[in-house]
């Protein structure tokens, strides 16, 4: 896959060309490059600072620990931190991109291979004749796909979330652990996809001349997909709160009907241990030393139980 590429008035000139001939094509004023940096060495962070002048703060916050997402504003260009998500196994896995975005140049630096950057080439090659607007035409196919990442994570987790909610009103067990995955899940996935809006809002500013007329509505597509992967995530934050609760509301529905049917069955148990115990009693009684005491025994036993057991059954108790 390659990781620079030159454009020049609007048309792809070249691609896979070495990092180290960026400098040379970015003075050609009609030139827009694009390379990525990849777990960059050394050499590659001198590029940065030497070669293309970035600021010293914008290069620490790239190559440093998780930056919130975010846009910082430099006199030559802007920085900004966005993370691409994959949802796998009730988990969010992020990956930081951070973007330098000069007048004529865009630069991406990832932490690994994790995110291939592969969609964002699709969306350039897909639309070439938006080409012609630059560093923005570019930084929306990266913006775009991010977005997009954020989007079918939340429609995976939103399916997850409505798939155990079934699974707790159908009583099924192991349930409280998945959702806790879950829970923190959509936390991780908040942190990243929550910022987007005022990403996105910062870039549109006409103080930034970032984006022209002609890729303002591509950039006004991605803030609405962005604001309804936050709707979207507001929505299940509702459910998997409610998750818990109706977990424990089903709990309870379901000891209540076992208590009923414990309660019940000791019920019926008490009458032949009350008639045993009476007849076990020291004192001459009704049949006593008689054949037929032991069958009106019985008789009451099975008697009683049986209208004790047609009522509570008429209840639902059993």
């Amino acid at each position: 896959m390659s990781r620079t590429r030159l454009y020049r008035n609007g048309e792809l000139v070249d691609q896979s060309f070495p990092v180290a001939d960026v400098a040379r094509h970015l003075e050609d004023q009609g030139s827009v490059v694009w390379f990525d940096l990849c777990a960059p060495s050394e050499e590659e962070i001198g590029l940065l600072r030497d070669e293309l002048g970035l600021h010293e703060l914008a290069i620490e916050d790239a190559f440093g620990e998780r930056q919130r997402p975010k846009v910082d504003r430099y006199p030559t260009h802007l920085f900004l931190s966005v993370y691409a998500v994959r949802y796998a196994e009730h988990e969010i896995r992020p990956c930081e991109v951070d973007v330098f975005v000069a007048r004529n140049a865009l630069v991406t630096v990832r932490k690994s291979e994790e995110y291939d950057l592969a969609g964002v080439l699709r969306r350039w090659d897909a639309a070439p004749t938006l080409a012609k607007s630059g560093v923005g035409f570019l930084l929306h196919g990266l913006l775009d796909d991010v977005v997009d990442s954020h989007y079918a994570a939340a429609e995976q987790l939103d399916d997850d979330i409505e798939a155990l909610e079934d699974r707790i009103y159908q009583e099924k067990p192991h349930v409280g652990r998945k959702a806790l995955q879950l829970r923190r899940a959509l936390v991780q996935l908040r942190r990243v996809a929550l910022p987007m809006r005022e990403v996105l809002g910062s870039l549109l500013h006409r103080e930034h001349d970032l984006v022209d007329d002609e890729m303002m509505p591509y950039y006004l597509d991605v803030k609405d997909h962005a604001l309804f992967t936050a709707e979207l995530t507001e929505s299940m934050r509702e459910l998997v709160t409610n998750l818990r609760e109706a977990e424990v509301a089903v709990q309870g529905n379901r000891l209540n009907s076992i208590m009923k049917k414990v309660t019940s069955w000791a019920a019926i148990i008490a009458v032949p241990t009350a008639i045993s115990g009476y007849y076990g009693m020291n004192v001459p009684y009704p049949g006593f030393q008689q054949w037929w005491g032991v069958w009106i025994a019985t008789a009451g036993i099975l008697l009683l139980s049986s209208i004790l057991y047609v009522m509570f059954k008429r209840r639902d108790w059993l």
